[in-house]
């Protein structure tokens, strides 16, 4: 179909300290490094799909703050068409993040006006490529904008993230699922600690009715089941900085691909290489690549699949 990537999502602002190791509980650790990025898993997505070369409209909700301006302004800048972001009374979303020498973040979200998005601030749905859904604003407003793609026959990629239960209605609507590890073991209540484990894992959600089931396992590259063909793709081994937005990144650049008309097996090849650029940059937005970025390390890397 053609039109747009339409992401329903969260946008935050990301508070990022640099630490000599994730404080425990009751510990105070000294951090470093400070900054402030635009993020959330919708807005990443979004810069994710256009920096890659997608059309990419995004809908979601900003506080009536500064933060919300700056993360409007930022989406533009970027390209997203944000005639239907909503601006909502009180705090826009914030994300405190803490990464350490190894690139390993732990984070804590404020959903702000992410978590006053409901279903009637939906617009009516107009046709699009792709429908690019996460789980960081209410369920009920994701299963309202699943239901109106699903109507309207636009592929649904879903980012189940952060993972809550899952009703089947919502599972049998979506396309395309993507997910990591942790995501992947508490929805299949199952473990995944090896590619072997996330292989078998895919193969079982795919009888949720899911056409493609895509498991990322971090420097272990990803798993996928389609149906008609299975496998697993290594990480390209590259210098690991931040890996906040590295799901992100990924997600973004499959549905560009997805979207262009590229098969799966296309799509993943693409966006297994824009993850691998992710983390090699600081920060969620700022480490996402341009689309001439990935077709050249394409061509430079020596690939396994």
């Amino acid at each position: 179909m053609a039109g747009p990537i339409r992401v329903v999502g969260s946008l935050n602002m990301d508070l990022v300290v640099q630490v000599p190791h994730h404080p425990g509980p009751g510990e105070t650790v000294l951090g470093s490094d400070y900054a402030t990025y635009p993020g959330g898993k919708g807005a990443n997505q979004a810069v994710a799909a256009a920096r890659a070369g997608a059309q990419v409209e995004m809908w979601g909700a900003v506080g009536s703050d500064e933060f919300g301006r700056l993360l409007q302004e930022n989406l533009e800048h970027n390209g997203v068409d944000t005639r239907h972001l909503r601006q909502l009374e009180g705090p826009s979303g914030l994300a405190l993040i803490t990464v350490d020498p190894g690139g390993q973040n732990r984070i804590v979200v404020s959903p702000g006006a992410n978590g006053r998005y409901l279903p009637e601030h939906l617009p009516p749905f107009t046709p699009a490529a792709l429908l690019l859904l996460q789980l960081e604003i209410p369920l009920p407003t994701v299963q309202a904008a699943a239901e109106q793609a699903s109507a309207q026959g636009i592929p649904i990629l879903l980012n189940p993230a952060p993972i809550v239960p899952l009703p089947g209605s919502l599972l049998r609507q979506v396309r395309y699922l993507v997910l990591n590890e942790t995501e992947a073991a508490a929805l299949a209540q199952s473990p995944v600690e090896t590619p072997e484990q996330a292989q078998k894992v895919a193969q079982e959600l795919q009888k949720h009715g899911i056409p493609a089931v895509i498991l990322t396992l971090g420097g272990a590259g990803l798993v996928w089941a389609d149906g008609e063909e299975s496998g697993h793709w290594p990480a390209h081994p590259v210098e690991v900085v931040d890996t906040t937005a590295a799901g992100d990144g990924f997600c973004g650049a499959l549905a560009a691909c997805l979207a262009a008309g590229g098969s799966l097996r296309e799509a993943l090849r693409f966006a297994n290489a824009a993850a691998a650029l992710v983390v090699t940059r600081a920060g969620a937005q700022p480490s996402l690549p341009q689309r001439s970025e990935i077709e050249a390390f394409l061509a430079s890397a020596v690939e396994t699949a």
